[in-house]
């Protein structure tokens, strides 16, 4: 099914170049197509889990991203007033973990070696994004992908065989099949559902990332007020702080990851913070600022040779870290069944139905945290109050909850 045929992967992020790893490691020949001038990812962290680790093993690239990240040892839900914890939820590991894959061996692309595995969750790691993408852009070259720059699509032209994309500065490109990993103005997506719209959530999320002042715990703390909460967690082996802060608000602010805002902004959200976070605060020169916008989760995700993943089908808020693991899952089984054998449209219909379901959970349970972490008044209190007496009678039912992101493995089979 895959042997040698040309497929075009729109967008270098992670599921552009998670996907094009997979499929040229079971033979085609993948071209990405990325509209930067460079393959980079500037001031930001994100969260990898086991569901999504479990991928990077299985795409060979196991050893590089863990010696690339973090190693998490446990999320703290916090009082951002005081200080005082309310919760922590150890990430056991379960065991090792998978040590039986290799790099560019037989058994990266498909069927698993027969290595140890992890028997509980899995491995938790904290990275700069720049660090990942450099592990995935690697791992893509390496197995054969051409990678093209500065290739800005206007439009995607579907309907005639085979897909057509319009470029900025130079003719069309026609490939056997297209495969939409670019991001949330998709012009895949939007070849095939016509124009979304998404609407502003009522809340604005800054990002910044700063030297660390002294050791950092290998731990996501999420300080919690009311109407805001700010989440922190090291990077780079401790040396730096990524910092995500969350407002709600009824300003409209542009869907955006570029916008530049004025610190003193974000300093003001924050000033009944306990003194440790307004101190990160003020070491903030130029913070990111983007409104979080609900996106409705595709209603198409293929057709006339193309397909989406990752944001382009399914934006979700980052309440639950799991947009980057989302990816990486689409990536793995979007290439298994175009390695099926069935005939492509047939391959894709079956993607799309492993994929709708768990992804629409995903963003419906991330909305809803959003919800939990800004609670105020007496039902704050009740809140923490129950996560306290969880934590200290039944603390393994709390990160139990969400097993069903975890355990999950989309290599098997």
């Amino acid at each position: 099914m895959l042997k040698d045929r040309n497929i075009t992967v729109l967008g270098a992020g992670l599921a552009g170049l998670a996907l094009a790893r997979a499929l040229a490691l079971r033979g085609a020949a993948v071209t990405v197509l990325e509209q930067a001038a460079a393959i980079r990812e500037v001031g930001a962290g994100l969260q990898i889990s086991p569901n999504g680790a479990r991928v990077l093993d299985a795409l060979g690239l196991g050893r590089a991203a863990a010696e690339a990240g973090q190693a998490a040892e446990a999320i703290e839900l916090c009082d951002g007033e005081t200080g005082r914890r309310v919760v922590r939820l150890d990430l056991d590991p379960g065991g090792p973990e998978p040590d039986g894959f290799e790099p560019d061996g037989p058994h990266a692309a498909g069927t698993r070696a027969a290595g140890p595995r992890a028997v509980g969750r899995g491995p938790f790691r904290f990275f700069h994004r720049a660090d990942l993408i450099g592990v995935l852009a690697e791992g893509a070259r390496s197995a054969g992908v051409q990678i093209r720059l500065l290739q800005k699509v206007r439009e995607v032209r579907l309907g005639a065989h085979p897909p057509r994309l319009v470029t900025e500065t130079g003719p069309e490109i026609e490939t056997d099949l297209l495969l939409g990993a670019d991001g949330l103005h998709s012009r895949v997506r939007a070849a095939l559902n016509g124009a979304a719209a998404p609407f502003f959530t009522g809340q604005v999320a800054w990002r910044a990332v700063i030297p660390a002042d002294g050791p950092i715990d290998p731990v996501a703390r999420v300080y919690m007020g009311p109407g805001r909460h700010l989440v922190t967690y090291p990077l780079r082996g401790g040396a730096l702080r990524n910092i995500v802060a969350v407002e709600e608000r009824r300003d409209w602010v542009e869907e955006s990851w570029s916008l530049s805002d004025d610190p003193l902004a974000l300093r003001i959200a924050f000033e009944k913070f306990l003194p440790e976070v307004r101190g990160w605060l003020d070491r903030v020169e130029r913070p990111n600022l983007w409104g979080l916008f609900r996106h409705p989760v595709a209603e198409r995700w293929h057709g006339q040779g193309a397909a989406i993943l990752g944001d382009a089908a399914h934006p979700t808020l980052p309440f639950l870290a799991q947009g980057a693991n989302m990816a990486l899952e689409d990536a793995w089984v979007l290439a298994r069944a175009l390695e099926s054998g069935d005939a492509a449209e047939a391959a894709l219909a079956a993607y799309a139905a492993a994929r709708i379901g768990r992804t629409r959970r995903i963003v419906d349970a991330a909305t809803g945290n959003a919800r939990n972490y800004h609670l105020s008044g007496i039902t704050r209190d009740i809140a923490h109050l129950g996560l306290r007496m969880a934590s200290r009678f039944a603390p393994g039912r709390l990160i139990g909850r969400y097993d069903w992101i975890y355990r999950h493995d989309v290599t098997e089979g």
